[in-house]
């Protein structure tokens, strides 16, 4: 099983037909400020960050790890997709698989932007690491993130509590060759 390191990062910017995914610059800053410290985005990720706290800790560049992209509208960062291993959770049937995570602007949500840009992660994932199983994790009472779940091919695998909430995982199998 090979790692997201092991990839050239960022790769060459992913043209979908309303956005750009690509790795985090510098302009991006104020956006990423804005998204932690969103109480909206928050609601269902234990709750916002306070926007000082998130101000002082963030550099000027948001760091660029292999699986960060972030998605821009218009040439503006307006939420980023997550691939990651081990993202905290300890359930066995996400052990060493990698985990999807979304976060999106308030501004950029009911417009299916999420589910474009999770699309177009997976894509690449599928090229880059053909046959790789993803995870997702959400509380089961987000229903907006649900729902995006089924759409990108997710199933549920298990149910469990934590962080005071009733979380959900889903299992994305592979692409098919």
């Amino acid at each position: 099983m090979e790692d997201l390191e092991s990839v050239t990062w960022p790769p060459a910017p992913i043209r979908t037909e309303r956005l750009v995914l690509r790795g985090p610059e510098a302009r991006d800053r104020a956006a990423f400020v804005d998204l932690f410290s969103s109480s909206e985005v928050h609601t269902y990720l234990g709750g916002p960050r306070p926007r000082e706290e998130v101000e002082r800790e963030l550099p000027g560049a948001p760091e660029s790890r292999p699986g960060t992209f972030v998605a821009e509208l218009d040439e503006a960062m307006i939420g980023l997709v997550l691939l990651r291993r081990g993202t905290g959770h300890r359930r066995p049937a996400a052990a060493g698989r990698l985990d999807l995570g979304y976060l999106f602007l308030p501004r950029a949500w009911g417009s299916g932007y999420a589910a474009e840009a999770c699309t177009a992660a997976l894509g690449w994932l599928a090229g880059a690491f053909p046959g790789e199983p993803v995870v997702l994790t959400t509380q089961s009472a987000n229903a907006g993130s649900m729902r995006l779940a089924a759409k990108l091919g997710f199933t549920e695998v298990e149910r469990f509590e934590a962080w005071d909430a009733e979380q959900w995982l889903g299992l994305r199998p592979p692409a098919a060759a």
